[in-house]
């Protein structure tokens, strides 16, 4: 099961508030403003800043 696009459009990212978006292997969930990826367990998007990984410009 996919994260809907209705749950995609009111998440925001736990540490500077801009909108996510679904990386291209859906593994998780990216803010383009800090570069943090927060992962995706079992259907569920993991919302937790210690959780995440910056990835590198």
């Amino acid at each position: 099961m996919a994260i809907s696009q209705e749950l995609l459009d009111i998440l925001v990212c736990p540490e500077c508030k801009a909108p996510l978006k679904m990386k291209g292997d859906q593994s998780g969930l990216k803010c383009e403003k800090c570069r943090r990826v927060y992962p995706i367990k079992d259907d569920i998007p993991v919302m937790l800043i210690e959780e995440a990984q910056v990835e590198p410009e």
